[in-house]
């Protein structure tokens, strides 16, 4: 009897350090072979200004073994509609989320409870996070320093100086933190410079007779601190809107550079987001694998300064590649 109950505890010893090996054998194979799904939310994901960051997402996806799923979203999100995506993603197996934060006060507390359940990576950099969001790691451009940049090419333009040019700014996601440090940077940059601010216009632009834009005094230049308020410009200015003011922005789709090519856009200042993507995508997989999250880790990646004449350059072939993905 003695025996027999010896031989009972000896088989379910082993087949308990069975089902361990398994266990771990599993959770082995998952780090190995990376995330089992990875979800982005950004806003009106489907637009052509997200290309060739999706075309960054489809990359890293291949060379790093994981699955990645772009949710349609709408061309505006609340803190709340942000945080219903999310919790849709995780009931759907999400292992990460990779985000563009809305702008809200309590952006940052509901990303931060977001983070608990799943891993967040912010598709922005942050230079003055608050609190609740500085622990989470973000990969974009230097916001700052490409608004510098499009009022450094815009100085040199006029010959050093814009004493008496009359500026209109355009910015449709001016409440973004991105946009306001392109801003920043471009407002800083040209406050000794004699030009004059004469309008800034952050809601949408329509092209109705009626719309804000036409309302809008005429001026010398626009400058643009996104892709959607661009190329919106660079239509209105087509149809003679405008009436000749030269108009400078930043943006990444292939209609901004078309603006470029057809003069309408003087100067486009072009991010990387094809390594957005791939390094927010990248930096998902590290998350879980490395778990090294809690440095928080924020990446910069480089802009390109493009004018007509440089367009078709063999350095910027393959940029102009990526935004057509």
């Amino acid at each position: 009897m003695k025996n027999g109950k010896r031989l009972f505890i000896l088989i379910e010893a082993v087949l308990g350090t069975m089902v361990l090996i398994v266990a771990l054998l599993m959770l082995m194979e998952k780090r190995d072979n990376g995330l089992n799904k990875i979800s982005v939310i950004i806003p009106n994901a489907e637009d052509n200004q997200w290309a060739a960051f999706r075309y960054g997402l489809e990359m890293a996806a291949e060379d790093h073994g994981v699955e990645v799923f772009v949710v349609s979203t709408g061309a505006a999100l609340t803190v709340e509609e942000e945080r219903e995506l999310i919790e849709t993603e995780i009931r759907n197996g999400a292992d990460a989320v990779i985000v563009k934060p809305v702008p809200g006060i309590l952006t940052g507390e509901m990303l931060m409870e977001m983070d608990s359940r799943v891993s967040v990576i912010l598709a922005d950099t942050l230079e003055d996070k608050d609190q609740a969001l500085a622990r989470l790691p973000g990969v974009g451009p230097d916001n700052y320093e490409m608004g510098r940049a499009m009022a450094e090419e815009m100085i040199a333009d006029y010959g050093g100086a814009l004493e008496g040019k009359t500026i209109g700014i355009l910015s449709q996601t001016g409440r973004f933190h991105s946009s306001a440090e392109r801003e920043r940077g471009f407002r800083e940059t040209i406050q000794d410079s004699g030009a004059v601010i004469r309008w800034t216009l952050r809601s949408p632009v329509e092209e109705e007779e009626d719309g804000p834009l036409r309302e809008q005094p005429e001026v010398d230049i626009v400058a643009a601190f996104d892709d959607d308020s661009l190329t919106e410009a660079g239509e209105y200015f087509a149809a003679d809107g405008l009436h000749g003011a030269g108009i400078y922005g930043i943006g990444h789709s292939t209609e901004a550079a078309y603006y470029l090519d057809t003069g309408v856009i003087k100067c486009l200042v072009v991010p990387d987001e094809f390594n957005v993507g791939y390094q927010s995508l990248t930096e998902a997989v590290n998350v879980l694998s490395a778990h090294y999250y809690n440095t928080a880790p924020e990446k910069a990646v480089d802009f390109t300064v493009i004018r007509r004449d440089t367009l078709f350059t063999e350095e910027n072939q393959e940029l102009l590649f990526r935004m057509s993905q």
